[in-house]
């Protein structure tokens, strides 16, 4: 048998982060921290800003379930950001479009809960309407002006209250309470449904259907936790008060009135311009990003590196009932979790291989910073490398996974995880039975006769 070569892994072209850490865990011990996540749906979701933060800076665990991977969703519009660059805003800036499909789906939901159309419409118009923003008096500070250019020159010298609730995806940052405080008693002070007790039955109605829809979301309804006491109700509680925030965005409109040429029209051609202005109003239909860790990750960070804590309903689940659990979500778990951990604590990040057709890609540091360099299948044997495996190939088939690995430029490896013959199944009813598994990898490359045929004529 040839001898497997491994080659150097191709570093990406465009770095733009720095390498922190390959756990999220502190050696010194005086910064540790234990993060929350919960199961939800047969996945593992992790909630807080912070935790996600830590989580995936610090190893790469997991991915952003509105992002391609690290969790950077933002509701906000890059190209209207852009746009309004010059003004000192700290909200999300979406266009009115796009505002009234958060509106539409605030409908929906409220017609799902059993209101009526006209109640929905009362209770959006209500909860949707302007919000006055009070301009900060410094420095040169001006009110935005009705101007006939599209990017308000006035915008410039706009200061805005840096307010909202965290950024409705954005799991790196989270804003501080004393900042939320100033923002309330700064511009809404006439907020009729998050803040202000309303005598009337309608803002009540308000009150409620506005609460819920901006609860709920598309897929995922945020409350599954319901520990009593302890830090567990102390994180949902924080989570929820955090989710059940109003966000506030500004939506760009565009003002009644003449429209007026533009300034790079020419004399004489009616090249017009409409006028546009930054409302704010309060987002009917919020969307928030977590970061949804494999099976395989969870359990990781729950048994090799315990920085992380699982609840399912009302409990946190030890680390027996996680290896059960998570055996009957995914019947080769057990397979593919010893695979992640041999692979973790030889130093590579593994990530799902599902696009490829593998069970793991192996990244050196990271996905940000390496393409991956091997596609893993993993198989369970015996002591004379037989057994029922799980994905059984035929020429054919081995041949095309093998080129579709070959096509990415990445190398194909077996790791075949060898079981003693006189281990029992109630040994592998636990983690610990890790402690007698063996590991052989083995790399399968693709044998060209004419290129081995060349080499061998330059000798």
């Amino acid at each position: 048998m040839a001898e497997a070569v491994f080659h150097p892994p191709r570093r990406k072209r465009r770095v733009f982060e720095s390498y922190v850490s390959p756990f999220p865990v502190d050696v010194g011990g005086k910064d540790f921290r234990i993060c929350q996540a919960e199961i939800l749906n047969n996945n593992v979701l992790v909630r807080n800003p912070e935790d996600i933060e830590q989580l995936y800076n610090k190893g790469y665990f997991g991915k952003g379930i509105l992002s391609r991977s690290r969790p950077v969703y933002s509701i906000s519009d890059p190209s209207l950001v852009a746009k309004w660059q010059g003004a000192n805003i700290n909200m999300p800036i979406i266009s009115s479009k796009k505002y009234q499909y958060h509106v539409q789906w605030a409908k929906s939901i409220l017609q799902e809960q059993g209101f009526d159309d006209c109640s929905v419409t009362k209770i959006l118009e209500n909860y949707t309407k302007p919000l006055e923003l009070p301009v900060l008096e410094e420095e040169g500070a001006e009110q935005t002006s009705n101007s006939c250019n599209r990017m308000s020159q006035n915008a410039e010298n706009t200061k805005l209250p840096s307010q909202s609730s965290t950024e409705a995806g954005n799991g790196a940052a989270q804003r501080p309470e004393n900042e939320e405080e100033g923002y309330q008693k700064a511009c809404l002070e006439g907020d009729s449904v998050a803040k202000s007790g309303s005598k009337e039955e309608d803002q009540g109605e308000v009150q409620e259907g506005g609460a819920v829809a901006g609860e709920k979301q598309g897929f995922l309804v945020p409350g599954s936790c319901r520990a009593e006491g302890g830090a567990g109700q102390r994180w949902c509680d924080t989570i929820k008060a955090q989710e059940c925030a109003p966000e506030y965005v500004l939506v760009q409109e565009e003002e009644e009135g003449t429209l007026c040429p533009e300034e790079d029209s020419a004399p004489g051609e009616e090249n017009l311009a409409k006028k546009e202005k930054l409302v704010c109003r309060k987002n009917p239909f919020r969307i928030f990003e977590y970061l949804q860790l494999s099976l395989e990750e969870a359990f990781f960070l729950v048994y090799a590196l315990g920085c992380l804590s699982i609840h399912y309903g009302e409990e946190p689940l030890t680390i027996v009932k996680l290896w059960e659990f998570f055996s009957e979500v995914k019947p080769n778990f057990k397979t593919t979790y010893m695979a992640y951990h041999y692979f973790r604590s030889k130093g590579w990040v593994p990530k799902v291989g599902l696009k490829y057709g593998s069970d793991l890609l192996l990244y050196r540091k990271g996905p940000p910073f390496y393409h991956a360099s091997y596609s893993v299948l993993a198989e369970m044997v015996d002591d004379n490398f037989e057994g029922s495996l799980r994905r059984p190939l035929n020429w054919k088939s081995l041949s095309g996974l093998n080129r579709t690995t070959a096509s990415a430029s990445k190398e194909l490896m077996f790791c075949y995880l060898i079981r003693p013959s006189d281990m029992t199944e109630e040994e592998m009813s636990t983690p610990e039975c890790m402690k007698r598994i063996k590991v052989q990898e083995l790399i399968v490359s693709r044998w060209v006769s004419s290129r081995e045929r060349s080499e061998q004529d330059d000798f």
